[in-house]
Parts: C-alpha cells; sequence; structure tokens
C-alpha cells in the first residue's frame, strides 16, 4: 500500500545507520516514482543507476563488492567526490545485477553511513534464484501493492467519503442512500480502473470520464508481464507461464473458481505447473488462495495444497485481460460480469492490508469465499456482487464452527443483525 510505504520510507530516514532498503512489487505500481520522489524531497543528491537502461552500471560491482571500493569507480565514472551524508544511491531494476544485490551486506556492514535504496519488479524471483547469498538481515524489504480503494478515492480527492467510510465501518451505521449509491459507483469505476497508478493519472486526466479512458495502459501493462516471462523464465517455462497467466479470467468465471489445469491445457497436471504458478505468485503478478480443511490457528496449518484459486494482483488488470466491457461493469443488472471481478477486487484488497488468502468448503456443498485470522478469532467473510444476501453457505459455516461473527460483503449498506457484519463492498479494504 502506498501511503504506509511513504510512513515507512520516512521511518527508514530517522535511522542513526539504516539497512539498504529494497522495494518489492510487481510492474507498473510505482516503485521508481516513489522513491525518487521521496530521495529527491529528503537528499541534495540522487545517484541513480538504472541496471535495465545501462546495462554497463554493472561494472561497478565487478572485482570486488567492497562498500568503499564501488563508491570510488562511481566517483571516478561521474566524476565528482560524493558527499556521503547528503547522498543517496537508487539501485533501480536491481534484479537484473545479481553482483549489486550481493554488494548491499557490504553497504550495511561498513562503517561508512551509507544511504541505499533499491527496487525491481521481479525480485521474488531472482532473490530465489540467486548463484550468490542474498543478503538476509542486511536488508530492509518493504512491498509495495497497487493503489487500494481508499488510495483511489483520495487521488479522486474523496477524502471526506473515504473518512466515513471508515467511520461507518466502525459503527455499522448505514449511509444515506445517496451517499450509499454514489459510493457504489466509484466502486464500479475502480473495478474498471483498478490501482495501477498510470490508469488511475489517466483517468482523472480525463475528467473522472470512464469513456475516455485509454484502456491502451493496462494492455501496455500486460504487454509487458508478458515480456517479464519471455525475459526472466526459459523458453519452455514461459509459454506455460503465459498459458496459466491466461486462464485466470476463465478460471475465476466458472461457478467453482477452483484452479484447473485442464482449463490450462487438455491433460495438464500439479507436476508440469505448479512450478510455473508459483514463478507467477513469486513475481508478484498473482495472488494464491488456499482451501482450508477447517480453520484452526494457525490457518496454514489447516491448508490443503491440491485445492487453491489464483486471482490477479489488479482487478483493473483482470477487467482487462478479460476483455469485459464497462458498460458491463457499470450498468449490467446480469452479475456473471462483476461476479468474478469483484471477488478479484476484495482478494486485492486483503492481500494488500497483509491478510493471508484461505477460503473454506464442505465437500463443493458449501463455501466460503474467505477465511481471515483477525484479533477477533478466525472469521469467514462472504462475498456477493449485488445485495442478494441469500446464501446457505455461510449458515453451513456458522453453525458447523460458531466464529465470534461473520462478515458478509455485498452491494448492501452498513448493518450488523443475526451477528453477521454487513460490509459494502467499497468498504473491504476496511476488514
Amino acid at each position: 500500500m502506498q501511503r504506509l510505504f511513504e510512513k515507512q520510507l520516512n521511518s527508514w530516514l530517522k535511522q542513526a545507520k539504516p539497512l539498504p532498503l529494497m522495494l518489492v512489487g510487481a510492474r507498473q505500481t510505482g516503485k521508481t516514482y516513489l522513491l525518487q520522489d521521496f530521495c529527491s524531497k529528503n537528499f541534495d543528491h540522487q545517484i541513480y543507476l538504472n541496471f535495465a537502461e545501462m546495462p554497463d552500471y554493472k561494472d561497478f560491482f565487478v572485482h570486488s563488492l567492497n562498500a568503499s571500493d564501488i563508491i570510488s569507480r562511481m566517483e571516478l565514472f561521474f566524476n565528482r567526490k560524493f558527499d556521503i551524508e547528503q547522498t543517496v544511491f537508487f539501485f533501480d531494476e536491481i534484479q537484473d545485477c545479481e553482483q549489486a544485490i550481493a554488494s548491499l551486506k557490504y553497504f550495511a556492514e561498513a562503517k561508512q553511513r551509507y544511504r541505499i535504496v533499491s527496487a525491481g519488479s521481479l525480485l521474488g524471483i531472482k532473490i530465489n534464484r540467486m548463484k550468490t547469498s542474498f543478503p538476509v538481515g542486511k536488508v530492509q524489504i518493504e512491498y509495495l501493492y497497487p493503489m487500494d480503494f481508499e488510495e483511489f478515492l483520495w487521488a479522486l480527492s474523496e477524502k471526506m467519503l473515504a473518512d466515513e467510510i471508515r467511520c461507518h465501518f466502525i459503527d455499522n451505521k448505514p449511509f444515506q442512500t445517496i451517499i450509499h449509491e454514489k459510493a457504489l459507483k466509484l466502486f464500479r469505476m475502480y473495478l474498471c480502473i483498478g490501482g495501477m497508478p498510470s490508469n488511475i493519472l489517466n483517468y482523472i486526466e480525463n475528467q473522472n470520464d470512464i469513456i475516455l479512458l485509454n484502456r491502451q495502459i493496462s494492455m501496455d501493462i500486460l504487454t509487458g508481464y508478458l515480456a517479464d516471462m519471455a525475459k526472466y523464465a526459459d523458453r519452455l517455462n514461459s509459454v506455460k507461464i503465459h498459458h496459466v497467466f491466461r486462464s485466470i479470467p476463465a478460471q475465476l468465471a466458472k461457478e467453482n473458481a477452483k484452479f484447473m489445469y485442464k482449463l490450462v491445457e487438455s491433460g495438464g497436471n500439479k507436476d508440469k505447473y505448479q512450478p510455473v504458478i508459483d514463478w507467477l505468485i513469486q513475481a508478484n503478478m498473482v495472488m494464491l488462495s488456499t482451501k482450508i480443511e477447517q480453520p484452526g490457528t494457525p490457518l496454514m496449518a489447516y491448508k490443503s495444497d491440491n485445492n487453491f484459486k489464483l486471482y490477479l494482483s489488479d482487478v483493473g488488470l483482470l477487467t482487462s485481460l478479460s476483455q469485459t466491457k464497462f458498460n458491463d461493469i457499470i450498468q449490467s443488472q446480469d452479475m456473471i460480469y462483476r461476479g468474478f471481478l469483484t471477488e478479484n477486487f476484495v482478494a486485492q484488497m486483503f492481500n494488500t492490508h497483509r491478510h493471508s488468502l484461505y477460503f473454506w468448503n464442505s465437500s463443493n456443498r458449501a463455501e466460503v469465499d474467505f477465511v481471515l485470522d483477525t484479533e477477533d478469532g478466525i472469521i469467514p467473510v462472504e462475498v456477493k456482487a449485488s445485495d442478494n444476501v441469500r446464501s446457505k453457505s455461510l449458515g453451513v459455516y456458522i453453525e458447523k464452527y460458531r466464529p465470534p461473527y461473520a462478515i458478509r460483503i455485498t452491494a448492501r449498506n452498513f448493518g450488523f443483525a443475526n451477528n453477521i457484519k454487513s460490509v459494502p463492498l467499497y468498504a473491504a479494504h476496511c476488514i
């Protein structure tokens, strides 16, 4: 979450001798922009090395990883002495330079007070495939996600509404109908646009007119994802990764969203596709939700690895990948167009707020979309795209496990009745 990361950056800045900071996240979530903005505001000088744009910068890390040696080479190249106290070093696309990753240990251990920040789009992939050891304990790792719905409201100058949503979530007090409908409309806009900063910026620049939104932006991001698959995986696996990624809309749109290998390829199986699914998860392109056999603490102790769902990292990208028309999201009464997008949206909000994703079902006769391990205990969460709350699944779960309470996320207003907390779709980020 971008606002949370800004707080973490300010905390990092105040440390007497901060560890090198590494920002991990999917492509186009705003990593470079946020770090460059932070660096320009807080330091007199910034040395920016982008290893994808300038591969020759890798030479700074050849022969020696000693921090002072690396800095000396940079000074000679840039033809100036650095004021270390007033200079921040930004290593961008660091996944393209393994030696730069390894060097972070030596910058952390140096007596000199170096300030190093780094970012990369596929660091999860690189970290698990490094030939040298990763500097465990010597790097402060932070995660950046697409903007959540609350940040979307802030970007649209709707901070008053965002604040009121949080207040009503706490006290379960319904909004007036006119405000509730306004918030639902904005939620549907978010399903179209998603949380990628470039998409939201384009929407704002076009006077918040969804008709004028440049859909090519999302397609370009998806093209970039596909290019990464070809660049950072071998040829055979990149084809498999591509096929799994492309199958996600079909996986989610069917009645049972459980991942099925046969939808990727006739005769597909776990042995063939599990490694490439792991690749997509590590690349932060997809989110994994795993079935639990029963709700116990910790939930991961009760998971079934053979029964899982995959969601896309951003619902706006899912809208583009599935070629769903905006009008079907905003106006259609047929919820088939909004159902799988809504579930992906909720998964995205939970993932952004660090909830591990689990679901529960009982021999395919009843299913609860999400099960969260919270401070109040293990809470079942049911999600519906409409205001129709009729469902036996949540009742089956409640009768069997007697949770402290349950949550139902729908198009209905706030409320609390029969030990079920009613949360409108536009407040999922508050959970």
